[in-house]
């Protein structure tokens, strides 16, 4: 279970003291700064451009930046400045953007996790946004209709940066920003990124058809479907699942059939997907693919898919990419104008719209190879490159903001091939990958060298990260700590198969529990349905917990497990929403993340085991030891320490002072 987490970990999402960094940031920021006056009115002719490279890792950049293997990278450092920028707490994508988004933090922007739960059902639901049905249907025969429209609804609160930019008359051009599905709406023109979910609904549900008997059987394949297909005289028919139809009042799955070709001599295949067909070499990618799911004769539901010929002989093997939102044709709101999306789709072609297309899944299940992932990575990326290009072809002025999430996803799954001492490190295998993260910072310097060449004269370009990136090596199931301590107690301790989500929990006897991937929560009397914790008692039994945690010494390593412990109430300064957070955020030494299982609610045996998953980087971490970067073509006009301070340098740029958290709560630089 939980590889909708790691996946999104953007999911799977990651010491000195505190002040010690700040004051190291700030001295190393001091580069980018220089002096700014308090201008009243924006200045509208200003063109600025923003490079959010996700994942970037502070330390590994500046060590292949010192290797002359990043010389537009150094090209910026010399002119503006480089420095470390300071993640969020904790330092998961959709906090560590919404910090960024918002110049608030999780009290604020109300993001604390990728999941959160409800303290009335402890059901949990996920933190960036949600659907809600039509209110009102009309029931004929089979079938039911919408009276009234449902919609999705965007749980990130906060002004973004860019609407106050919008204020002052400035255009702005925000593309694939994580945390912002719905679109803002706010925007000139935007794009939905991290967040937005394919057809199904998931952040991304795979189909592989094989025809080998019983394959993966018994075998939990997390975030896809396998389908055992039968071929017959060279043709194997299946069938494409969408979402229930909405229409039946007895559900069923829409589905689409296609048939497959298989050429009994050469390794190729010939796939008819309604009027598309499409000839495939083993190996090979199919271009995008339509497919219209028939609700009622007159109705149906476009989606986009592209298919990855894995194997003809002995057996078939066939993966289809998860089930897209067509961008020529969308579904749910994933632009702004609405057709904004068509456009980029009509200019550089179709392409994925789900939040995150790099197939770290399928890489997980073990149905492609590192070599097949990295292709698919690749191919994704390329894509984003071209759209890029086109985006910034038609930049004239005001803001473009574009984002590249390659690096994260890839750093997933082969931040090993950098580590030998990685307990999955595999000799045999993994120094032949060695090269592929450090190749993707160099194709990234290209895209900043790119951008200086073909950027409108007198822009400033800022580079910058959401969060670093490290090798995860120890995996740490916080609920098991938990029970082992005396805080969590279970109505069946010997149940062989844990549920997960806190089903197996006796909370007459629980004061603490884990949910998320940093998050610690209180059973606490009269907010949990069945809280325990009289609120008198909350502050101690958090102090108890907090101490204990962080003497917690990794037998395997003799150093401390946790290196911080948060308490919402001192590391959160805004507020609003600092109830819907943990009681405490767990900073992980570096190299220890929160464990899958105890982020939806398991209690496996061991409380520190090796992580040997496929997922094995990360960023999840205690928030000092993994600070993004910061690069600026010419100094900032205000200094930008931290992610949640950047917006706010954004708008400086643009003589706004004003109208903005950040901008409220402290005097610009001068």
């Amino acid at each position: 279970m939980g590889s909708w987490i790691t996946g999104s970990c953007v999911t799977g999402y990651r010491a000195a003291a505190a002040a010690a960094v700040l004051v190291a940031v700030a001295a190393l920021v001091g580069g980018l700064v220089a002096c700014g006056g308090d201008s009243a009115s924006a200045d509208t002719s200003r063109k600025v451009i923003v490079l959010g490279f996700d994942g970037l890792d502070y330390e590994l950049t500046q060590r292949l930046m010192a290797e002359g293997r990043m010389p537009n990278f150094s090209r910026l450092a010399e002119s503006g400045g480089f420095a470390p920028l300071e993640t969020s707490v904790p330092p998961q994508s959709p906090v560590a953007w919404s910090n960024f988004i918002t110049g608030m933090d999780s009290g604020g922007h109300g993001i604390f996790d990728f999941v959160h739960r409800d303290p009335e059902t402890m059901l949990p639901y996920l933190s960036t946004s949600k659907t809600e049905d039509a209110s009102r249907v009309l029931k004929l025969g089979k079938y039911e209709f919408s009276m009234s429209g449902g919609e999705v609804e965007l749980l990130r609160h906060g002004t973004p940066f860019w609407e106050v930019l919008e204020d002052h008359g400035i255009e702005t051009t925000i593309i694939r920003i994580p945390a912002n599905f719905p679109p803002s709406g706010t925007a000139t023109r935007e794009l939905s990124g991290m967040g937005t979910p394919d057809l199904l609904g998931t952040s991304g549900t795979f189909s592989f058809f094989t025809s080998e008997l019983f394959a993966f059987q018994g075998e939990d394949i997390g975030g896809g479907e396998v389908y055992e297909v039968y071929p017959y005289d060279s043709m194997v028919e299946a069938s494409l699942f969408g979402p229930d139809n909405p229409i039946l009042q007895e559900k069923e799955k829409i589905e689409f059939p296609f048939t497959v070709y298989l050429d009994p001599e050469e390794d190729a295949a010939k796939l008819e997907v309604g009027d598309t067909e499409v000839v495939l070499q083993v190996g090979e990618w199919s271009e995008w693919v339509p497919i219209d799911f028939e609700l009622i004769p007159t109705q149906s539901v476009r989606a986009i898919v592209r298919f990855h010929l894995k194997q003809v002989h002995p057996e078939l093997e066939l993966y289809a990419s998860p089930l897209n939102i067509d961008p020529l044709q969308p579904v749910m709101p994933i632009s702004t104008p609405d057709d904004y999306s068509a456009e980029l789709a009509e200019a550089t072609g179709r392409f994925y719209t789900q939040e995150m297309p790099e197939d770290t899944k399928v890489l997980s299940a073990g149905i492609f190879s590192v070599d097949e992932f990295v292709a698919q990575a690749r191919l994704a990326a390329g894509q984003f490159l071209e759209q890029y290009k086109y985006v910034l072809g038609s930049f004239q002025s005001g803001l473009l903001f574009y984002y590249f999430g390659n690096v994260d996803q890839t750093s997933h799954m082969l931040m090993k091939s950098l580590d030998p001492d990685h307990p999955a490190f595999n000799a045999d295998v993994d120094p032949k990958f060695a090269h592929v993260i450090e190749d993707l910072y160099i194709e990234l310097d290209g895209v900043v060298g790119y951008t200086l060449d073909n950027m409108p004269k007198g822009s400033k370009l800022i580079v910058m990260s959401d969060h670093g990136f490290t090798s995860w090596r120890r995996s740490f199931h916080l609920n098991t700590w938990l029970k082992e301590n005396g805080y969590a107690a279970l109505e069946n301790p010997d149940l062989r198969d844990d549920p997960g989500w806190l089903l197996n929990v006796d909370w007459s006897k629980t004061r603490a529990y884990a949910l998320g991937l940093n998050g610690l929560y209180v059973n606490l009397k009269g907010r949990e349905k069945d809280g325990i914790v009289d609120p008198a008692d909350r502050e101690a039994l958090m102090k108890e917990i907090a101490d204990k945690l962080l003497s917690t010494i990794d037998p395997a390593t003799g150093e401390p497990a946790i290196t911080k412990v948060y308490f919402r109430e001192e590391v959160y300064r805004n507020r609003g929403y600092l109830e819907l957070g943990p009681d405490l955020q767990i900073g992980y030494a570096k190299g220890t993340r929160g464990s899958n299982e105890s982020a939806v609610g398991e209690f496996p045996a061991e409380t520190i085991v090796d992580n040997t998953e496929e997922w094995n980087g990360d960023h999840c971490m205690d928030h000092e030891t993994v600070p993004g970067i910061l690069l600026t073509n010419e100094p900032l006009v205000r200094p930008a320490p931290s992610l949640k301070e950047l917006g706010a340098s954004i708008l400086a740029e643009f003589g706004v002072t004003e109208g903005f958290p950040v901008l409220e709560s402290s005097a610009p630089a001068g």
